[in-house]
């Protein structure tokens, strides 16, 4: 339920109760069909005071995708021990980024299903954090290569090409595993490192599958 109209509070506080009511309307309805009266009347707010905030329905698009990019990152990368072994480090970014994803549907639709298909900026915004992810992922395969061989073969766009692979696959399994009755983020995390690791782990050994001549 919305907050009483006209109640005082820090301007902080009001501002994140406009947004996560941005958020909301914008995953449920979507950014052409949401309108900036649906998201004041969820906030419980006037509509002029969401425009005095956020300017507009652009910009306050623009401030949801921006916040919730940086929340994922943040819950990806909090949730990794440094200095522990590569295929632990992903497991534990993986279960970090499920149980985010689970944790927040709604800005995970507003991420995946509505900036990315809404053309630029929007796009763009959240390019930039995925660029960020697999960067991070890229280092963590690197690191197994290392671990598993000291002078390590694999090839630096075989490296990138994978981490693309991997975070690719995350992103469509956080869908399937919200939509999927009954699956946790620890189960998503685990089918992907099946799928993943397992794979990655014969490519360590130097194993890699070929194509049939």
């Amino acid at each position: 339920m919305g907050a009483v109209k006209g109640k005082r509070m820090p301007r902080a506080v009001r501002e994140r109760q406009m947004m996560d009511a941005a958020v909301r309307t914008f995953a449920q309805r979507g950014y052409r069909a949401a309108s900036m009266d649906e998201i004041a009347e969820l906030a419980g707010v006037s509509k002029p005071l969401v425009y005095l905030y956020l300017n507009s329905k652009e910009e306050l698009f623009t401030a949801c995708i921006r916040r919730e990019a940086a929340a994922l990152v943040e819950a990806v990368r909090s949730a990794i021990t440094p200095g522990e072994p590569a295929d632990a480090q992903l497991w534990s970014g993986l279960r970090g980024f499920f149980t985010h994803t689970a944790e927040h549907p709604d800005g995970w639709a507003v991420l995946h299903a509505q900036a990315r298909t809404q053309g630029e900026p929007f796009a763009r915004e959240v390019a930039v954090m995925r660029e960020e992810i697999v960067a991070f992922v890229t280092l963590l395969i690197a690191e197994a290569a290392r671990e598993a061989h000291r002078n390590p073969s694999l090839p630096e766009r075989e490296v990138a090409g994978l981490a693309e692979a991997l975070v690719g696959a995350a992103e469509a399994l956080a869908v399937w595993a919200n939509t999927a009755e009954g699956v946790t983020a620890k189960q998503a995390a685990t089918t992907l490192m099946n799928f993943a690791w397992a794979g990655l782990g014969n490519l360590m050994r130097g194993e890699p599958w070929s194509p049939p001549r």
